[in-house]
This record gives structure tokens, sequence and C-alpha cells, in this order.
């Protein structure tokens, strides 16, 4: 028996209408001579931080897919097995993964330059951990750890397409915004598929 098959004009007009574009501001923020909080520094009950270095593959994806889909995250995805295993195996690359109660909870990535300088690559929890104040011992334990390898500066990046949460819980640790800018980002679904720098 024959299969009907759609026009592939309809197909084109299926994908156009399922985009959609945004408006994206990304904040750049620092924080100078970093130094441990210490109403922050105690673990929550049954929390643990993991150091994962090197973080093998196949655990960095979970970590990356499960923290990062609600909030766009898609850089990583696009690189294959043997560009993350290159990068993950990197001296200036740290991952730490939080651990609840032996639950994957959340993890976060560091990244040294030459200068002193350490950027939280990648920070964030699993969905089902929200609302405990993990994410304020997380950071934390980020930044703690970014002091440990020598910062004198730490900094990261969040965007408007991240948890409204984050911007408030990186301004209550003590980082100020240095900069901004302003996307265009193309959406399909849950899926990035273009972004654009506006001009200032």
């Amino acid at each position: 028996m024959a299969i009907a098959r759609k026009p592939h004009g309809i197909a084109r007009v299926s994908r156009r209408i399922s985009l959609r574009r945004v408006e994206v501001v990304r904040t750049y923020l620092e924080l100078h001579n970093p130094a441990p909080a210490p109403q922050q520094d105690v673990a929550p009950h049954g929390a643990r931080l993991r150091r994962r270095d090197p973080c093998p593959v196949d655990i960095y994806r979970r970590l990356y897919r499960d923290v990062g889909a609600p909030w766009y995250w898609h850089d990583r995805l696009e690189w294959s097995d043997a560009q993350l295993a290159a990068h993950l195996a990197r001296t200036d690359v740290h991952v730490w993964e939080l651990e609840v109660h032996g639950a994957s909870a959340g993890f976060f990535e560091l990244q040294q330059d030459d200068a002193g300088a350490v950027e939280i690559v990648y920070f964030g929890l699993v969905p089902a951990f929200f609302g405990r104040g993990l994410g304020r011992y997380l950071l934390n334990a980020a930044v703690v750890a970014a002091a440990r390898l020598g910062a004198s500066r730490v900094w990261l990046h969040t965007c408007t397409l991240d948890s409204e949460r984050a911007l408030p819980n990186y301004k209550a640790r003590g980082f100020r915004e240095f900069r901004t800018q302003r996307l265009e980002v193309d959406l399909e679904g849950m899926e990035v598929v273009g972004e654009r720098l506006l001009p200032d």
C-alpha cells in the first residue's frame, strides 16, 4: 500500500510557523578577590560535591542536558565526543557535580585563564532540586573552588533565557555587572537554531 507523503512545501511552512524569534539580554558579571561566604559554606543535609577531573564525556553530557535543557543550553551539544573529551582533559578545566542523597542535583564548570581569572562557564541545578537553597550553596562552592585555583577575579554570564533566579542569586553573592549584550535568538521548540548579536 502506498503511503501518502506531505509535499515539501508544507513541511517548510510548518517549520517556519514553529520558529520563534526573541530578543535576549546577556549580562556579564564579575567578583574580585573572591572569598568564602561563611553563611553559605555549610552543605545542606545530604548534599556533597564530587570533583570530576577529568569528567567522563557521558557524565558531562548527562549533567549538561539535565541542567541546561529548560534554559536552551546548546553549545556543548554541537561538539563531538572527541572534541568534548579533549576539552574536559585540559588542565585549566574543572567540573564539580552536586549530589543530594546520592542523586545528581547540579554541577558547575570552571575554566582558568593566564591572567588569574576563572570563568564559571556553566552552573546550575537539575529542576527537581529547585527551591531548597542549593543554588546559593552551589554558587558559593564554585567561588570557593575558583579562589583555591588562585583566582583574583571570578566571572560568568547569564541571559534572559536562564532562570529568573539566576541574576538575583549572582548579585546576592557579590557579583557585579560589567557588560551587557543584546542578541536576537531563533528558537524551534526548546532548541536554539540561530543567534545574532544586535548593535548597541
